[in-house]
C-alpha cells in the first residue's frame, strides 16, 4: 500500500495560450469543458476504486494545475470540486493548491475554492510590467494582478504563491527590480521565478526564427539572476529549490514530493503518474482523453518500468534541485549502494569545479552550481 503520495489534476483549458507556453493546454475549446469534467470524474473514480481505501484516495497533497483551472466558470468549478470530494479524502490533506490567472478569478470563485478545501493559490503574474506582459501574451495588466492577489487575501487565503519570470522580451533589470518590490509589498508567502526558455513550437520561438524577438543578452540575464538570488533571501524568502523561494513554513509541499522521489497520481489529459516503480502518461489530446474514459479503463498511452539506472539518475537530478541536496543515507537505503560507488567520478569533478559540495552526509549544489545546474545534472548520467 502506498501511504504517502500526491494527486495532480490537469485542467487543459485557457482563455489564451501564452507565447512561451508548451504545456498541454488549449485555448478556444470551451465547448468541451463539461464533457471533459465528466471524463475527469470517471478517471478519478477509477483511480479511487483501484488505489484508494474504502473507495477513496487519501493523498498527502492535491494540486489542480493547467492550463488555467480558474478559467472554469462557477458551475464547472463546482462540478470539479464535487468530483474531487466524491473520490478523495480532502479534509486531511496537508496542502491543496489551485492555480489561477488574474483575469479569470473573482470573489465568487475564490470563496468557492475556500469552501471546498483549497488552502493555497498559485497565481500566474509573471511580471508587474505591462509591456512585458503584453509581449509574452498575457491578458492581464499589473494593476489587475495586484487587485486579484489582494482579493484572494481578503477571501481568507494566507498561503499565496506568485510566478515571476526574467529574461523576457524587452525586460530590463530595473523592470525585474520593480516586479520584486511589488511582490514584497503584496505580502505573498511564496515566489516561483523562472528564466525564460524558448520551447519549440511556441509563439516566442517562432518569433525568434523570424528575427522578430528582442531578448536581453546573456550578460543582462545573468545580472537579473544574480540580483534576484540576493534580493529574495534578504527579504525573508529562503531558496529551497532552484526556482522556488518561500517564507518559513510556506514551501510547496506538493512540488517537493516530485523532487523527493515520492509517488503521485495524475488525472486528466496529458497528466503523468509515478506509481509503484512505474511511470504513466495520459493522452494529451482532449478528444482522445474523453473517448478513452468512456471505455472505463486507465488511459495511459505510455507505461514504463523505471530501470534502476534511470531511477538512480532521476533521484540525483531531482534531489540536486533542492538546496538541501541528496541525502547519502537515503540513497543507500533506496538502492543498497553508496552514491560514491555509482557517481564517484562525477561527484569529484563537480566538487573540483566548485559546482557541488558535500556536508553532513548530503551532496548539494553550491551557489555557482545553482546557476549552472544543467552542467551538474549532465554529469549524473550513467554511461
Amino acid at each position: 500500500m502506498t501511504t504517502h503520495f500526491g494527486v495532480y489534476i490537469h485542467i487543459p483549458f485557457c482563455k489564451q495560450k501564452c507565447f512561451y507556453c508548451d504545456f498541454p493546454s488549449f485555448a478556444g475549446r470551451e465547448e468541451h469543458i463539461d464533457e471533459y469534467l465528466t471524463s475527469l470524474h470517471h478517471e478519478m473514480e477509477l483511480g479511487a476504486t483501484s488505489f484508494g481505501e474504502r473507495g477513496k484516495l487519501a493523498p498527502h497533497t492535491i494540486y489542480i494545475g493547467g492550463g488555467t483551472p480558474s478559467h472554469l466558470n462557477l458551475s464547472q468549478m463546482k462540478m470539479l470540486f464535487e468530483s474531487i470530494h466524491a473520490n478523495m479524502q480532502v479534509k486531511n490533506v496537508a496542502e491543496f493548491t489551485m492555480e489561477a490567472n488574474p483575469c479569470t478569478i473573482d470573489e465568487e470563485k475564490l470563496h468557492l475554492m475556500k469552501a471546498n478545501g483549497v488552502s493555497r493559490i498559485s497565481i500566474g503574474v509573471q511580471s508587474f510590467d505591462d509591456g512585458c506582459l503584453q509581449r509574452i501574451g498575457r491578458l492581464h495588466k499589473s494593476s489587475m494582478a495586484i487587485e486579484k492577489v489582494r482579493l484572494a487575501q481578503k477571501a481568507g487565503f494566507a498561503n499565496l504563491s506568485i510566478d515571476l519570470m526574467y529574461g523576457l522580451p524587452g525586460q530590463t533589470l530595473d523592470m525585474l527590480k520593480e516586479s520584486l518590490d511589488k511582490a514584497m509589498e503584496l505580502g505573498v508567502q511564496h515566489i516561483s521565478i523562472y528564466g525564460l526558455q524558448l520551447e519549440e513550437g511556441t509563439v516566442l520561438a517562432k518569433q525568434q526564427e523570424m528575427g522578430r524577438l528582442e531578448l536581453p543578452d546573456d550578460e543582462a540575464v545573468e545580472k537579473m539572476y544574480d540580483y534576484l538570488v540576493e534580493y529574495l533571501p534578504a527579504h525573508g524568502f529562503s531558496r529551497y529549490e532552484i526556482s522556488n523561494y518561500a517564507m518559513d513554513g510556506y514551501y510547496s509541499r506538493h512540488n517537493t514530493l516530485y523532487w523527493q522521489d515520492v509517488p503521485y497520481l495524475g488525472f486528466g489529459s496529458g497528466a503523468h503518474s509515478y506509481w509503484r516503480g512505474k511511470r504513466y502518461e495520459n493522452p494529451v489530446d482532449i478528444g482522445e482523453y474523453i473517448k478513452a474514459t468512456a471505455e472505463g479503463k486507465f488511459l495511459y498511452i505510455v507505461e514504463e518500468n523505471v530501470s534502476e539506472k534511470a531511477h538512480m539518475e532521476e533521484f540525483c537530478f531531482l534531489g540536486l534541485r533542492m538546496t538541501k541536496g541528496i541525502n547519502r543515507e537515503k540513497f543507500r537505503v533506496k538502492f543498497n549502494k553508496d552514491i560514491h560507488e555509482i557517481f564517484g567520478d562525477a561527484i569529484k569533478e563537480m566538487i573540483d569545479r566548485g559546482f557541488l559540495q558535500e556536508n553532513d552526509g548530503a551532496l548539494s549544489l553550491t551557489p555557482i552550481g545553482m546557476k549552472y545546474g544543467n552542467i551538474v545534472f549532465g554529469a549524473f548520467i550513467i554511461e
